[in-house]
């Protein structure tokens, strides 16, 4: 997971399916490519002068990806090479992959690997990882460990999203679209100086909807459910954010810049196909995209309400200038789901046809503060230092409700309701030098001390089985965990040309301990994985080429993860958190963005990745119900007698990290035809496609996909200077019906995004 790869850019491959240049900050030329300047390091900086793997992303580039009112961060999904994003929780809870490092787990207090960043503010917490971004101008993805530069620790990476920022000038840019299942989109941003060069604002907007388009065709016995089929009762959403910045500039030397934001959100949760899978096959396309049965869940109801504010002081003192940066965000809502994917005599539970299993979670309360201060030497010349320090501090209590009927001739399993309170606070010291040993050849090392500590305590917990508690006496009410480790980096970067850079880096990181409190449900112990750490290396070669009309940048890397953290299921089938031996990977990433001729921009990305589980002990529980395999697992398998029947396992070691495609491609391409007004028609297309990829620890014939693929078309209309851009747009054009994820003792199935055709009309104003 490895940083990697050279930062060209999706910028590159994204933007071709745009009509704005791929950054906004440097024009592209007309018969060349533009710089793109990114801020990796904390300072602004030419990619290909960068030692680090970055990948990078336009805002107007993904704005089209998510005309049709596709998750703004799902979106993202391939489109940069080492980047997977998935979700089987719903818009609210999305999953981030790079270089095949995540956490496929679903409990709300996850840990996970990846770090988002907004507007240099650290979003750790699962739900707050789902903010929208929107009015966004570049997207940077940082592959491998970082620490020494930013305020929160990762051993995969970070994504960090920069929205546009108050100007003294008015401008303004709008993005509009309608689409099929009556999909709405709105991303707009207003703003312009309220006191000539001292105060500024920026009002920014996104709005997406779409209607209910899936039907609940379950007739039958039910918990919550009517026996009457409805029509188009789940599918749909209504997500409205707004955020308001304001920066203060009263002098050359100090900079105060206030961000306000709100998120209101109400859809579905993800629904499950429950028997789309048939055993010895992953062909789901039998199974009805817009119909589903089920008997539980109310629908699948999701709503949540986030709320969140940031200071940014700076103050140049000349020599280095002190920055302070702090926010605050909370968030409540909750999320329901028939978690079996409905009913089916083709699936009985202990002999009965009809089997209920609904779970809800519900974050009560959630606060997020960070406090990070940053004290940067003036960049430029032969040295540049940076120093920080973080404080970071997130509480939340949330409720777990599992309703899973087991029958058997004498009981059924206890239907389960927890409330827990879940407490991370970390400090961390961090610091990076750069130093030009010679001409062309840079140095950079970085270093970082982090204590993370994490507290789970169980609140309070209901039970229907005749009032009596079913926890052992030994239960664990209250886990703390804590680890202080080092990490660092070291990369060298040599200038051979104008044209050409070489670079190599070498990171050390560590996630800290964690614990999975919703083990409580099923009356188990908490379960815990002590502190992860990786070792990774990356090198990579950037270029810009054939008179600055392609570039092309290339990374191969490794790395090592000892004691990894995993998720699966144990020998009562309850879901747990474990540590692995370790796992290893090794790949590589290229990207490329052409422009042969003025009116054509062509571009590439690929990513290829190996990666293998080392761990010749552990072993995790298959698919199966009713004491018989449902699935056909390669592994040999191993039966364990237990409470509730006949436990499957099979052992893990050499099966591929879950959720990391062997491989990536993404296509992109755009021409535009000159008009005598000075306007431009255009064509623009898109196209993915992912290699092999396993959803789960353990390698079957069904939880697998290969050769997913989605494209994407626009053509329209751009007005002379780009003042407004008229298009007919289709995403997912080709319609198909891609497996996301799957549950695995049903044979459950989850789908992609439906096809959306529709109009786009966008437009920037001055």
């Amino acid at each position: 997971m490895l940083g990697v790869a050279c930062g060209s850019v999706l910028a590159g491959s994204a933007a071709f399916a745009q009509a704005a240049p791929v950054q906004e900050q440097v024009q592209a030329p007309e018969e060349g490519l533009g710089d793109i300047v990114v801020t990796a390091e904390r300072r602004s900086e030419n990619l290909q002068r960068v030692p680090l793997s970055v990948g990078v992303a336009s805002g107007d580039a993904l704005r089209d990806f998510q005309a049709g009112g596709d998750d703004t961060l799902l979106a993202l999904s391939g489109r940069v090479p080492g980047l997977y994003v998935e979700s089987t929780t719903g818009r609210i809870f999305p999953r981030f992959y790079i270089r095949g490092l995540g956490n496929i787990d679903f409990y709300l207090g996850a840990s996970q690997p990846v770090t988002i960043i907004q507007d240099d503010v650290i979003l750790e917490h699962v739900v707050l990882k789902s903010n929208p971004v929107y009015d966004v101008r570049q997207v940077e993805v940082l592959r491998g460990p970082q620490g020494s530069l930013f305020g929160r620790n990762t051993t995969a990476g970070i994504i960090k999203f920069d929205t546009y920022k108050p100007t003294n000038a008015f401008e303004s840019r709008a993005a509009a679209s309608v689409g099929t299942y009556g999909s709405v989109n709105l991303d707009a941003g207003v703003g312009g100086p309220l006191i000539n060069d001292v105060l500024a604002f920026r009002l920014s907007t996104l709005i997406q909807h779409r209607a209910n388009y899936i039907d609940n065709a379950f007739v039958g016995a039910s918990q919550d459910s009517t026996a009457t089929p409805r029509k188009n009762a789940m599918g749909g959403f209504d997500d409205r954010n707004i955020r308001l910045q304001l920066a203060l500039t009263p002098g050359t030397a100090f900079s105060l810049d206030l961000s306000g934001h709100a998120r209101w959100y109400d859809g579905t949760s993800t629904l499950f196909h429950r028997g789309a899978l048939q055993k010895g096959s992953n062909d789901v396309s039998a199974e009805p995209r817009n119909t589903v049965a089920l008997d539980e869940g109310n629908d699948n109801p999701q709503s949540y309400n986030t709320y969140g504010g940031s200071v940014r002081a700076s103050y140049d003192f000349g020599p280095a200038a002190l920055t302070s940066i702090t926010a605050y965000e909370t968030t409540s809502g909750f999320s329901r789901g028939d978690t079996d994917g409905g009913a089916g005599a083709n699936f009985p539970v202990r002999g009965v046809a009809n089997g209920f299993g609904q779970s809800q979670g519900q974050i009560r309360d959630l606060d997020q503060w960070s406090q990070e201060i940053r004290l940067a030497g003036t960049p430029g010349g032969r040295f540049n230092w940076q120093v920080g320090g973080l404080y970071f501090d997130n509480r939340d209590i949330t409720d777990f409700y599992q309703r899973t009927f087991f029958l058997t001739t004498a009981a059924r399993n206890p239907n389960n309701w927890v409330r827990l309170h879940d407490v991370n606070t970390s400090w961390a010291a961090f610091g990076q030098v750069s130093y030009e040993l010679m001409d062309k050849l840079t140095v950079t090392l970085g270093g970082r001390i982090t204590e993370d500590k994490k507290r789970t305590e169980l609140l309070k917990t209901v039970q229907t089985v005749a009032g009596v508690s079913q926890y052992p006496a030994n239960f664990r009410r209250d886990v703390t965990l804590k680890a202080t480790k080092p990490s660092w980096d070291a990369s060298i970067l040599y200038q051979a040309s104008p044209d050409v850079s070489l670079y190599s880096r070498v990171a050390q990181g560590f996630r800290g301990p964690t614990i999975q409190g919703r083990s409580a449900v099923f009356n188990s112990d908490f379960s815990t994985a002590k502190s992860e750490t990786i070792l990774s290396w990356e090198t990579g070669i950037k270029t810009r080429l054939l008179d600055n009309t392609l570039s092309l940048n290339a990374t191969v890397f490794g790395y090592r993860v000892n004691d990894i953290q995993l998720n699966g299921n144990d020998v009562n089938g309850n879901g747990i958190l474990f540590n692995g031996n370790k796992a290893e990977a090794y790949g590589m990433e290229a990207e490329a963005n052409w422009k042969p001729v003025p009116n054509l921009t062509l571009g590439a990305g690929l990513s290829l990745l190996h990666s293998a589980i080392r761990d010749k002990s552990t072993e995790v529980q298959i698919c199966a119900l009713n004491n018989v395999v449902v699935c056909t697992p390669s592994a040999p398998v191993r039966s364990v007698p237990g409470a509730f029947g006949t436990t499957y396992l099979v052992k893990i070691n050499g099966e591929p990290l879950p959720n990391a495609p062997e491989y990536n491609v993404d296509l992109t391409a755009r021409y535009d035809q000159p008009l005598g007004n000075g306007g431009r028609a255009f064509i623009a297309g898109d196209f993915n496609i992912q290699g092999y990829t396993q959803f789960v620890l353990y390698k079957t014939k069904e939880f697998t996909a290969n050769g997913n693929f989605e494209g994407g078309l626009k053509i329209g209309y751009a007005a002379p200077d780009d003042a407004y851009e008229l298009a007919v747009f289709a995403r997912n054009i080709t319609g198909e019906k891609n497996l996301k994820g799957v549950i695995e003792n049903y044979m459950a199935a989850v789908f992609n995004e439906p096809r959306i055709i529709g109009v786009s009309l966008s437009g920037k104003f001055r």
